[in-house]
């Protein structure tokens, strides 16, 4: 089922987040910069955005992030409607990732993106033959993050710069047509008595993991 989720984040107890409107919160007059928006600086902004992009509009928002995007990619396998994804679409936006590839069914849970789907790049492709071949005419590699034999430990491997870290659905994990086809494939090490680790906590150790190799951490918020 594909839900949309709410409009915008809010708790679902408690006081509401953000700013109220700006003669509310500020003794200066409202900005004329076209980035603002006139409807946020009446009535206030309560989304679940950083204090930097209060009372911008989506599309200043977007390209403002467009022009520091990481040249990463996140794909994850879709084929049976796997419910992680929106939590991979939140941690996506968290870190910059150039866009969110949807492998397989096109339809998926919105809830977990808690609506910053509105400011990440998704994409989409039938299958996994697809994704590949986008990724072979962008000249980007294909990393599978898996616990599979062979796998190279993420803890010490270098990670292309410009990639497409690729995730299996939750239980069977990345499907061998994947493998098969990836470039390098990837193991998170492990030290407990569980099998394998929820899809969408490795995609966040994944992406953390790029970003520790190659981000800038002076232009994080």
């Amino acid at each position: 089922m594909d839900e949309p989720g709410p409009t915008e984040w809010q708790p679902r107890s408690g006081p509401a987040v953000g700013v109220g409107p700006w003669a509310d919160e500020r003794d200066e007059p409202a900005p004329t910069d076209p980035r603002y928006d006139p409807d946020l600086l009446a009535d206030g902004d309560t989304r679940n955005v950083v204090d930097a992009y209060r009372y911008w509009t989506r599309e200043a928002i977007v390209a403002d992030i467009d022009a520091r995007r990481h040249p990463f990619h996140v794909a994850i396998e879709n084929f049976a409607h796997d419910a992680n994804i929106g939590t991979v679409v939140r941690t996506a936006n968290a870190f910059a990732a150039a866009a969110v590839h949807i492998v397989g069914r096109r339809r998926w849970n919105r809830r977990g993106a808690m609506v910053t789907d509105r400011y990440q790049h998704l994409m989409h492709h039938e299958s996994v033959a697809d994704l590949i071949d986008w990724a072979r005419g962008e000249g980007i590699a294909v990393v599978a993050v898996d616990n599979t034999p062979g796998a190279r430990p993420l803890e010490t491997a270098d990670l292309p710069r410009e990639c497409v870290l690729l995730f299996g659905q939750e239980g069977p994990g990345v499907s061998d047509d994947a493998q098969r086809h990836a470039d390098l494939t990837v193991s998170i090490a492990q030290f407990g008595s569980t099998r394998s680790i929820n899809a969408g906590v490795a995609a966040g150790i994944a992406m953390h993991a790029w970003i520790r190799q190659h981000a800038d951490p002076d232009r994080a918020w």
